[in-house]
């Protein structure tokens, strides 16, 4: 069946290198430290190294930032 306008799309999920840091024009130690200090979402936590987050989180972050 054919995706339409009104179907849930599923959001991608993006890791911090390269997805994130290229959207949003800082580094990887730069994320995390907003990540730390609460800025930045805290992400989703899919094994003990691997780290993502929602593409609709960041897009709203980048969006509130104004870039």
């Amino acid at each position: 069946m054919p995706a339409t306008a009104n179907q849930h799309q599923p959001d991608s999920l993006l890791r911090v290198e390269p997805h994130i840091t290229q959207r949003m024009g800082i580094s990887r130690s730069g994320w995390w430290k907003g990540v730390k200090d609460g800025k930045f979402p805290p992400g989703i936590k899919l094994s003990p190294r691997v780290t993502v987050w929602k593409s609709s989180e960041i897009d709203a972050l980048i969006a509130s930032l104004g870039k």
